[in-house]
């Protein structure tokens, strides 16, 4: 499998939406001086473990629950 950016960041940003939180109050969690992290984050342009950890905390869910992967179908050879 393997991550499908574009959709996991729209996956961050539907969820950040679900709650309630601005991009501002999320940018003020993650201590950043502006909100560009968060809307790369959001576009599919970039994202770390690291902040995929605290987004789960701040989402109240598991990391599985934010990243969106396309699947590749593994055949098994006998």
């Amino acid at each position: 499998p393997t991550i499908n950016m574009t959709e996991t960041g729209r996956n961050i940003e539907a969820m950040r939406k679900k709650i309630g939180m601005t991009v501002k109050e999320l940018q003020e969690i993650f201590g950043f001086a502006t909100p560009q992290a968060i809307y790369k984050w959001q576009q599919g342009a970039a994202i770390n473990i690291d902040n995929l950890v605290i987004l789960a905390t701040v989402f109240g869910c598991r990391i599985d629950d934010i990243i969106v992967t396309d699947r590749v179908e593994i055949r098994k050879t006998a």
